[in-house]
This record gives C-alpha cells, sequence and structure tokens, in this order.
C-alpha cells in the first residue's frame, strides 16, 4: 500500500514539472530577478507626489503645464500608472549603459565589472520599470531607448519579450545608429567607437506610426521648371517601372515632336500603352534639345511631403556629444555634468515620434535636456507638446542641475558672452515623492492616504489651481476643467451647492472605505460630474503593480 502511495505522488511529481517546463520559455533571456530595495518597500509603503510650491514656475496660464518628479523612476512610474495610464505619447529614456565604470546603482551600490550578477541586475532594473513604463503610452505611442554596446543585446531582447509584459517583435520599429563623434580615437584599445543605438517601439503598431520628417528647402529648390510646364517645378528621374509589372522587354519609338528626331530604345517593366500615355501627358522630357535619354517627370506637387526617417543618425543632421556639451554649457557653465545627449537629437526623436499637442515623458531625465528640447520645438513650430521629467536627486542632480536648466530655458538666462538670451516661456510644476505607511487596509491607513494623495489627483486631472479648501472639500480648476475632493460623505450636499453654479463637467473623488458608486447622491447633477471613490481607484493601480 506504501509502495503504491509513493509511486502515485512520483508520478504526481512528473506531471507537475512536465507542465511547469511547459510554462518555460523556448527562447528568450534568462536571468536571476534580483530583489531591489526601492521595490520591495513598495510593500509597506504607499507613494504618493508632494508639490515643492516655491520651484514653481508660470509664465502663462494659458499654456501647458509641464512636470518635474525629484524621487526614484519606479516610484515615479507607479504613481504616474495612475495619473497617466494611457496618456503619453512618447517616451525617451537614456538609462545607466551598465559599462562597469561607476554609471549604474543597484541597492545604493555601484556595480562594477566583476560583479557575477551585473547583467542580471540591470535586466531586473530595465524590465520592471519597463513594464510600467508601457503602460503609460497610448495604444498608438512609440519609445526610444538610448544605448551602447554593452546591453544592446539584452535590451532588445529583453523588449522583443511580450510574455514578460514588454512590446514584442511585432512592435519593433528599428534599431537607430547615431553617429556621436566625428572624429577618431587613436588611443583605443582595438577600434574607435564612433556611434551609440536607439532601439524605437510602437506599443501598437498596428495602431502607431513614424511622422516624416519636413523637406528642406534645399531639397525642394533642387526641382526646376525649365520647360514652363504649367503644374509646376519637376525633377526627372530614371524611365522604369516599379518592379514587379508585368511586361515584356520590347522596343519602342517614340513619336517625332518639336521637329526632333524621332527615339528609338528598351524600356523594361513598362507597356507601350503606359509610356505613350505618359508622353502625350507631357511627363517624358528628352533633355532641353531633345537629345538625352529619355526620363521620367516627378512634380514636386506630387510628392510625399516628408522624407522617411533613416536609421543612420548623422552628427549634422542630429548633433554629436560635444555639440551636446555645448548646448549644456550654454545655459549652466559652472556645473558639470558627464555624457548629456543633443538638443537636436531629441528633437528629431520628438518630431518624428508625436505631434504638436503630444506629451513626451522621460523618467531618466538627468540633466533635462528633453524638457529643454521640447520647449524649443514648441517654439519652433507653435506646437503646445507637454514634458514629464523624473530624476533622482543623486548628488543633487534634480536641484541643482534639472531643475535649473528647465528654469533658465523658460525664464531666460545670460550665455557665456554675458549675453542676454530670452526665455522660451511655459509652465513647470515640481513633486517629490513621498510615501504613506500602508502595511494593510484599515480605515485609517485608507482615510490617511485619501488625505496625502491631493496633489497626485490634481495632476492626474491637470488642475492646479484652488478654488474652494476647507476640511470637508477641495476645489481646484485649470483654465477649462475643474476637480473636487470630498473626504467626508456628509459635505456632499454642501460641496454641490458650492459647485451648482459651475458650468461643464466636474471629476469629483469621494472617499469611500469600499467601493461605493455615489451615483444616487448626484442623481440630480450626474450629467455634470464624472464620479470615482478613493482611494480605492489608486489601490487598484498599486495592487496590479505590486502583486
Amino acid at each position: 500500500m506504501e509502495n503504491n502511495q509513493t509511486k502515485e505522488k512520483l508520478l504526481a511529481e512528473i506531471d507537475r514539472l512536465k507542465k511547469e517546463l511547459k510554462k518555460k520559455k523556448k527562447y528568450g533571456l534568462v536571468w536571476e530577478d534580483k530583489p531591489e530595495d526601492v521595490v520591495e518597500m513598495c510593500k509597506e509603503k504607499t507613494p504618493v507626489l508632494k508639490e515643492v510650491k516655491s520651484k514653481e514656475i508660470i509664465t502663462d496660464k494659458n499654456k501647458p503645464v509641464n512636470l518635474l518628479i525629484e524621487g526614484d523612476n519606479y516610484h515615479a512610474l507607479s504613481v504616474l500608472n495612475y495619473t497617466h495610464k494611457g496618456k503619453i505619447d512618447v517616451i525617451y529614456i537614456d538609462p545607466p549603459y551598465n559599462t562597469g565604470n561607476k554609471d549604474f546603482v543597484y541597492n545604493d551600490r555601484y556595480i562594477d565589472k566583476e560583479d557575477g550578477y551585473r547583467h542580471s541586475k540591470w535586466l531586473s532594473f530595465m524590465g520592471k520599470r519597463l513594464k510600467l513604463a508601457k503602460n503609460l503610452l497610448k495604444d498608438t505611442g512609440i519609445i526610444f531607448i538610448s544605448i551602447d554596446d554593452n546591453e544592446v543585446g539584452q535590451l532588445k531582447v529583453l523588449m522583443d519579450d511580450k510574455n514578460y509584459g514588454l512590446f514584442g517583435e511585432a512592435n519593433f520599429v528599428a534599431q537607430f545608429i547615431w553617429n556621436k563623434k566625428t572624429g577618431r580615437q587613436n588611443d583605443a584599445r582595438f577600434v574607435s567607437t564612433n556611434h551609440e543605438y536607439i532601439l524605437c517601439y510602437l506599443k501598437d503598431s498596428n495602431k502607431g506610426e513614424i511622422n516624416l520628417l519636413p523637406r528642406t528647402e534645399e531639397l525642394n529648390n533642387s526641382y526646376k521648371n525649365p520647360d514652363n510646364d504649367p503644374r509646376g517645378p519637376w525633377t526627372s528621374v530614371t524611365l522604369q517601372a516599379k518592379s514587379g509589372t508585368e511586361a515584356n522587354v520590347y522596343e519602342i519609338i517614340f513619336p517625332n515632336k518639336n521637329k526632333w528626331k524621332p527615339h528609338r530604345g528598351t524600356y523594361p517593366k513598362f507597356r507601350k500603352d503606359k509610356l505613350l500615355e505618359l508622353y502625350h501627358d507631357n511627363r517624358i522630357w528628352f533633355g532641353e534639345k531633345g537629345k538625352n535619354v529619355p526620363r521620367l517627370k516627378k512634380f514636386l506637387s506630387e510628392v510625399q511631403q516628408g522624407l522617411i526617417p533613416n536609421t543612420l543618425l548623422m552628427a549634422d543632421e542630429v548633433g554629436n556629444t560635444q555639440r551636446a556639451k555645448e548646448d549644456y554649457k550654454k545655459v549652466l557653465a559652472n556645473i558639470n555634468f558627464d555624457n548629456p545627449k543633443p538638443l537636436q537629437l531629441i528633437k528629431y526623436l520628438g518630431i518624428i515620434g508625436g505631434n504638436k499637442n503630444a506629451t513626451v515623458l522621460d523618467f531618466m531625465a538627468g540633466s533635462g535636456t528633453t524638457g529643454h528640447a521640447i520647449l524649443e520645438l514648441n517654439q519652433s513650430d507653435d506646437g503646445n507638446r507637454k514634458f514629464i521629467l523624473c530624476t533622482n536627486n543623486e548628488n543633487k542632480i534634480c536641484e541643482e542641475v534639472t531643475y535649473p536648466r528647465i528654469l533658465k530655458v523658460i525664464k531666460g538666462y545670460k550665455n557665456l558672452k554675458g549675453e542676454k538670451i530670452e526665455g522660451l516661456g511655459g509652465n513647470l510644476k515640481y513633486f517629490k515623492t513621498d510615501f504613506v505607511d500602508y502595511k494593510e487596509s484599515t480605515d485609517k491607513n485608507k482615510i490617511k492616504l485619501t488625505k496625502e494623495a491631493v496633489e497626485m489627483l490634481c495632476v492626474k486631472e491637470g488642475t492646479f489651481e484652488s478654488v474652494l479648501n476647507n476640511e470637508d472639500f477641495k476645489i481646484f480648476k485649470n483654465h477649462d476643467n475643474y476637480t473636487g475632493i470630498i473626504f467626508d460623505q456628509l459635505a456632499i450636499e454642501d460641496f454641490k451647492k458650492a459647485v451648482k453654479d459651475i458650468k461643464g463637467k466636474i471629476s469629483v473623488y469621494v472617499f469611500s472605505l469600499g467601493d461605493d458608486s455615489f451615483e444616487d447622491e448626484f442623481e440630480d447633477i450626474k450629467q455634470k460630474v464624472k464620479l470615482s471613490p478613493i482611494p480605492e481607484a489608486i489601490l487598484k493601480v498599486y495592487r496590479r503593480i505590486y502583486k
């Protein structure tokens, strides 16, 4: 009897192992997921946002409000998963390259080249953040990630892993190669490395797209009109049909025209009737004296009004590391920062990745190049883009580099020559990540979280101007929206009286120990309000993230 039971247990264990093996990846990255202090912290503390009011910059209330969040990017992304889920158009990040030269910190320790778990720690770090970041993108959204040879292979396979919760091969767009320096490094050990990479993925390649680059004036000027064709400027191209056109090679003689000698030639893949049709439509060009080999006229008015981006990003087009240092030093000459990216590179990605109203996120913001670039883009094309920058304050980078750079670019500054540079204008709100102790869902903890989440709700709704502030409820607004936060359900009637003259929709958050809808209490003004219980709506997001 005992032998039969042992046999049954063994068979059950074998069956269990078979099922487990079926779940294992057949292809992909395998790494040891390492615990991370900032992630473990969230099991007992809930992240929220607290505004640093003294760092607010407002130059025009009618312009978008940009955000700078000081704190670990894992915590910032957790908050943004509540405030901005599905709202981001473009993400650009310049993560640590994991070179082993004090560029990557994990659990408050620099990871060096001798660390046997160097790649595992980097993949654990990146994977957790990229999953949170993907949630923030719109279905049409796009992400760009700068990287070099140290981790580009691992990053590509990680991003391709849809089972892990990332983007998947089908949404891969390109691996751009950025020509970061033009000179040769003659003291290099083997070869001079003059490039880095930028991996690009769409959230959904069936819905998103890459924008065309604007055509240059130089390119348009290459179109002429020597024969005064009423259809406007044109250039000539080789007379050959698109590949795949079914036709034989044959000889054709064009009719005599303008006393020119008839032209004889072979034109593969063109049908005779199509050639003659083009000829009679004055789309065949024989040169001004009619003696050249026939060519097809291509009109400027008919060409695609933009250029397909190239995977080779050359320094003369998007800048190099030297140009990046110059961009940075123009604004913050007395504060050193290693390896900023050039403004022109980020503007290039902003153009091909989003429209003039895009919301752009950089959750590894460093010196703030992304924010600076977005402000310049808005000035150049009258855009209304918004940016969200997230960075920690290691070595006071947020306080002494990121924020001062954005402040000067918005308000103006003096360059190295002492010349006054006019500010680009714009608005900025500065927040820090903070925490509420939340080990368990007690009534006391729920009340505490609701009180501490007010500024996070304002960020979610984009309503920062206080209209009414008392113990039972608060009201905020922007130029066209209102937000109400009710802490005591007994104050609902007083709140309704306070908002009776407000026109348009009001987002209303009502404290609840459960998940009540409060629809009955607002039945008389249901067309006016959008209801949400708190803190349950926040806790649902955090349960999903930290499960």
